[in-house]
């Protein structure tokens, strides 16, 4: 009776770990990428300067959202990768595992951790992110008030570079590149449950996401005959099939460019994401049940 009850399935255990897992990456400064990021922000700030309003906020947009989609996918493969290694050598894994902790719940924390930790990096990026975009707007009215006299044309163009700053759908590319993120984040944490070592993970994860790419291409090439070759159909059909499709986040450029996305391609994406979230996830645990520890 009381191992059944310890082994109960505990959203408190699950938190307790993720807690924990979050205050270890604190602890091991990832947030050090934020300098880089606001470097970059502000650089792209100063060089979009050269152009007109409507622009210069593309500029800033473009540098913004891409180095939050490089960083966080960076952080998401790098850090989780490093969680299973360092809690087996710091013996922890076994710590938790005999209290006893069910495999699955370790998982399930230590994911949600590494989530928690996207999130909240994400978050203060998109904040760094909006107080340059609000210093370009600051100065780009500046210049309007010092081009035009009041009037309606100078109430127009203001309106007209307030309306070109901030956009809603940003909220959306935000969410969206967290989704993209978190789909990493569930492929690293499922090879380590297998991999020998951190480095082999991040290799084999970063090849997925390469090979992620370039899905669409293996699809067409399996569905094609793979050039005729049994062995070169066989392995489009695989990796048309087993790895997931990250062009599918790209609707992010369109919106920042401004291309009206439709909801059903939105809405498709962010299934698409959590979907495989589920699926590496079940499989990691499925894999890690079965390692001897």
């Amino acid at each position: 009776m009381t191992a059944t009850h310890h082994r109960a399935f505990s959203l408190a255990r699950i938190r307790a770990i993720a807690s924990n897992t979050l205050l270890e990456l604190i602890r091991q400064k990832v947030f050090y990428f934020m300098i880089v990021f606001a470097f970059l922000g502000i650089g792209a700030s100063f060089l979009s300067s050269a152009f007109k309003f409507s622009d210069q906020f593309q500029v800033v947009r473009d540098v913004s959202l891409g180095a939050m989609s490089i960083f966080s996918w960076l952080l998401a493969t790098l850090a989780t990768a490093l969680i299973l290694p360092k809690d087996m050598e710091d013996r922890t894994l076994y710590t938790i595992l005999a209290k006893p902790v069910p495999r699955v719940e370790y998982l399930l924390g230590k994911l949600f951790g590494v989530l928690t930790l996207l999130f909240v990096a994400i978050t203060l990026m998109s904040v760094v992110f909006a107080i340059v975009l609000y210093a370009r707007q600051q100065v780009a009215i500046s210049e309007a008030l010092s081009d035009y006299g009041p009037g309606p044309e100078l109430n127009a163009q203001i309106e007209a570079i307030r309306a070109g700053a901030f956009q809603m759908s940003l909220v959306t590319a935000i969410l969206i590149i967290f989704t993209k993120a978190a789909v990493c984040a569930a492929l690293t944490l499922m090879l380590s449950t297998f991999a020998t070592s951190w480095i082999f993970t991040v290799m084999i994860s970063v090849a997925v996401f390469v090979a992620g790419h370039l899905q669409p291409l293996a699809r067409q090439m399996w569905m094609a005959g793979g050039g005729g070759s049994s062995l070169s159909k066989a392995f489009f059909g695989v990796v048309s099939v087993m790895i997931p499709d990250f062009q599918i986040f790209n609707i992010v450029d369109e919106i920042v460019v401004g291309t009206p996305v439709p909801a059903a391609m939105i809405a498709q994406s962010f299934a698409f994401g959590f979907g495989y979230v589920f699926i590496f996830t079940l499989v990691g645990y499925v894999l890690f049940s079965y390692r001897e520890l």
